[in-house]
């Protein structure tokens, strides 16, 4: 099926967001990272800056940064007023209200949008998507799935997980996923299954807290390893 942005809701993430989605270490940071279903996140951006090692991926980044940019303008006010709609879907603590997160967001997006057509030059923004990779068995230390994987299990499929974190695993040394819930903020119908599933076929698997929140109830992640493929 082909990939269509008009049905696309662009929604970026920030620097720390991600550290704290996903638990990240100053080690972690130094490491050759890759960024599944990135979107218009600022982490590539930011890190970069910081002379990291990153690689996003995302079927978004086939098109232009003016084609992302009046996308994102289409659909911002629609989704801030869903998530005012569903508020008590969401914890407003670190960022305190529908208000402060058009800020945060915007902010985000921009500096995705401004250094996009450096990253697609570097090749640090990749057009692909799982469940299949380009690339090399081990290229990356760390996979850092935001907001796609779980998130979607209505949509998203059983099997396609499995061979989505299979894939992960096959490029990169460990992986983290991030959240575990699906949309509603409830867990997702998958992650029992995927977790014995996993085990099962000897991969090294654990649902660790980290300290972050905003989906009510999401504040955990899955990190999983395959070591004898290491």
């Amino acid at each position: 099926m082909a990939f269509r942005l008009e049905e696309v809701v662009p929604w970026g993430r920030s620097f720390e967001e991600y550290r704290r989605m996903f638990a990240l270490s100053d080690k972690d940071l130094s490491e050759r990272i890759l960024g599944c279903a990135d979107g218009p996140a600022s982490f590539n951006s930011e890190l970069t800056k910081r002379k990291g090692k990153i690689v996003s991926i995302d079927p978004l980044y086939r098109f232009s940064r003016e084609e992302i940019r009046s996308r994102i303008d289409q659909v911002f006010e629609t989704v801030l007023g869903e998530t005012r709609k569903n508020a008590h879907e969401f914890v407003w603590e670190t960022i305190p209200s529908v208000e402060a997160l058009g800020r945060t967001r915007r902010e985000a997006m921009d500096d995705f949008l401004d250094d996009y057509p450096e990253g697609l030059d570097a090749e640090r923004y990749i057009d692909a998507s799982l469940p299949e990779l380009p690339f090399r068995e081990k290229e990356f230390d760390l996979a850092l799935c935001s907001h796609y994987l779980f998130l979607y299990s209505p949509h998203l499929s059983h099997d396609f997980h499995l061979r989505s974190i299979r894939e992960l695993c096959r490029v990169a040394r460990e992986v983290r996923i991030f959240p575990l819930l699906e949309l509603g903020a409830v867990p997702s119908r998958h992650l029992d299954e995927i977790y014995k599933k996993l085990q099962e076929q000897e991969y090294t698997v654990s649902i660790i807290p980290v300290k972050y929140e905003f989906q009510r109830g999401g504040n955990r992640m899955m990190k999983v390893r395959n070591d004898a493929t290491a």
